[in-house]
């Protein structure tokens, strides 16, 4: 009786330090450049020096955010916009943020799945990345990811947000050009987002505008930007574009009005601005998250002085402040 061969073992790949992925993530190395956003998602330590390696080549991508309410058509938006960029030449990047199951704090990845015929035939990158929790639309890691593209030289890179209402409208602060995406027939429920994410638009967008109500959705976001809705410290007065998706009926007129304004930003000194909107969102959205992070490892203490509210021994602003390591002393706000 003839033994059967033994089973050969399973190669797995070494493991490679984050310094070493900078190199090819700049190269554009697509192994390299999913890597290290996996590794910025988990929050690897390692990963730190890497990133902040990779940092100092970012600053030239067109940062673009597409959001909306859901159903309105987003991921089949920008399936389309990555054809209509690619054909003109550009290497296009995509961070779709998709909500957190319940259940196991991951991404349905549905984005991905929408998208991937596109990604293929025109070599973009896309990555789906979970909100974990953290609410305004947007992934934590969302900017890490934005920054590793950057220096893989993609641009533009497009973050399309969750899309949950009116405010999930922390896009603002990370991109460069705001598209918002509505669908027809709306009617009321315009006015109940109006004061979150319409007002935030640089470009409106109607999907669908193959029918028959699209008319009156474009009729009445007009109506609301002649009402002075809209943001008015800029120059720049927000197109509002009918678009389809499906058909690919006027996806060109929004690819160049996004253009249009990456333009109007650089030439009128607005994109400095931005910028420095961005990094000052950054470095408090990290000086959060690094603060929640360290009562979360020092949970005994902040239980001490749960307690001590709860009992009345100390009101919540002495707590908090020698959580802080602050004296407290009453200072002028």
């Amino acid at each position: 009786m003839t033994a059967s061969n033994p089973a050969k073992p399973v190669k797995r790949s070494a493991y490679v330090p984050s310094l070493e992925l900078v190199r090819d993530v700049r190269a554009g190395g697509v192994l390299a450049i999913a890597r290290m956003i996996s590794r910025a998602e988990a929050g690897y330590a390692e990963a730190s020096e890497a990133l902040a390696q990779i940092y100092k080549h970012t600053g030239k991508a067109h940062i673009v955010g597409i959001t909306g309410v859901p159903g309105a058509g987003k991921s089949t938006l920008v399936s389309a916009l990555i054809k209509a960029f690619a054909s003109d030449g550009s290497k296009v990047g995509v961070v779709a943020v998709d909500p957190s199951s319940p259940f196991s704090g991951g991404a349905i990845l549905g984005d991905r799945v929408r998208m991937n015929d596109a990604a293929e035939s025109c070599q973009a990158f896309i990555r789906s990345m979970a909100t974990r929790g953290h609410l305004g639309g947007l992934a934590r890691s969302t900017l890490q990811a934005v920054d590793i593209l950057d220096a893989a030289g993609y641009s533009p890179i497009i973050i399309e947000t969750v899309g949950v209402g009116q405010d999930e409208v922390e896009v603002v602060t990370a991109a460069h050009t705001i598209v918002v995406l509505s669908a027809p027939g709306l009617g009321d429920d315009i006015q109940a987002i109006k004061a979150g994410i319409l007002e935030i638009a640089d470009i409106h967008a109607v999907s669908k505008c193959d029918k028959p109500e699209a008319a009156a959705t474009i009729s009445a976001l007009k109506g609301m930007m002649a009402l002075g809705t809209a943001k008015t410290d800029s120059a720049w007065n927000p197109p509002v574009l009918p678009v389809s998706s499906v058909s690919g009926e006027r996806i060109g007129d929004l690819k160049d009005a996004i253009g249009r304004h990456w333009v109007h930003l650089r030439e009128s000194g607005e994109l400095a601005d931005r910028q420095r909107g961005i990094c000052k969102t950054r470095i408090l959205g990290t000086a959060r998250h690094l603060f929640q992070q360290k009562f979360n490892d020092e949970a005994g203490e902040v239980e001490k002085h749960i307690q001590a509210v709860v009992n009345r021994d100390m009101d919540p602003t002495v707590a908090a402040r020698l959580l802080l390591g602050w004296d407290n002393e009453v200072r002028p706000r």
